[in-house]
């Protein structure tokens, strides 16, 4: 599958992490209000995941992953800044935080283009899952209670 590469990719990511945000506010419809896991089921699909790694007044980092027989993927890390309404593709499964992938390289087209990457994919599956109808309930899950899930 080849990657949807427009010009002026700065500006489309802008948008993207805007869109990105969007998905997220329908996937989770508290999700300023996140404490620190949950669990959204659809029957006969894999379970998707939610946990918050870090908080902070504006900031929150999340991870989102499906649950395919214990094997979680993608495990996508999201930086999602609430009051700028984005949502950024960090790291997934596979590929490292971006500041760990393009520590070594010069060029800010490869930063651009590894970002781009992330979050195009981000974009892509959060329409997946939202065509899927998961949605995650207000009730939020203590990481003791979410373990046993």
């Amino acid at each position: 599958m080849s990657i949807f590469q427009p010009a002026e990719k700065s500006f489309w990511l802008q948008k993207v992490c805007e869109s990105n945000y969007e998905k997220l506010a329908n996937l989770i419809p508290d999700l300023a209000r996140i404490d620190e896991a949950a669990v959204a089921r659809v029957n006969g699909k894999p379970s998707l995941h939610l946990r918050l790694l870090e908080r902070s007044p504006y900031t929150l980092v999340l991870e989102l992953t499906h649950d395919f027989a214990r094997l979680d993927e993608p495990a996508v890390k999201i930086r999602v800044s609430l009051d700028a309404k984005t949502a950024e593709a960090l790291s997934d499964h596979c590929r490292p935080f971006v500041l760990d992938a393009v520590k070594d390289r010069s060029s800010a087209k490869s930063v651009l283009d590894y970002k781009w990457s992330l979050n195009y994919f981000l974009a892509r599956w959060l329409d997946h899952c939202l065509q899927s109808d998961y949605r995650f309930e207000t009730a939020r899950y203590s990481r003791k209670e979410f373990a046993a899930v």
